[in-house]
């Protein structure tokens, strides 16, 4: 059974950002970052490891980058953030740097994730700060986006 999250419509804007950066030819992954206390988007984004032949360029870094330097502040506690595929560990390190309050994600990504597979970096007793995480949200959207993404470049 499909998770449902608590805001959707967070989701949903997730999902847009993914279906931009698989217009541009990127990896269909977005994220939105959530400060929950005025349910407001501080930040949007999709991959843009391509266009900025960045590999660190995923959708999860940019939004923090983009709002802990909106913010001038390199902690983002009390934030949630809305990605349409498991973080990483990349990005999972860098949302536990960030003291983000909630992770909520679409897909499982069983062979790159870095939550609840591969080396799930929040349990680990090195991490400082463990979110809150919910998976599967939305879960089937987002990995038929996937798939059919991969499915047309094969």
């Amino acid at each position: 059974m499909e998770k449902q999250a608590d805001h959707p419509d967070f989701m949903a804007l997730a999902l847009a950002e993914a279906q931009k950066a698989a217009d541009r030819g990127e990896v269909p992954v977005g994220a939105v970052l959530v400060d929950p206390k005025i349910q407001a988007v501080v930040a949007a984004a999709g991959n843009q490891v391509e266009s900025d032949h960045d590999p660190t360029a995923h959708a999860e870094m940019l939004v923090i980058r983009a709002a802990a330097a909106a913010r001038s502040d390199a902690r983002l506690a009390g934030f949630d953030l809305y990605v349409t595929l498991e973080p990483c560990p990349m990005c999972a390190t860098a949302i536990s740097f960030a003291r983000l309050r909630r992770v909520e994600f679409g897909a499982y990504d069983p062979k790159g994730g870095g939550v609840d597979h591969g080396p799930k970096i929040f349990s680990q007793p090195t991490c400082h700060h463990q979110p809150e995480v919910i998976g599967g949200v939305r879960e089937q959207e987002a990995s038929k986006m996937l798939k059919s993404f991969f499915a047309e470049r094969r």
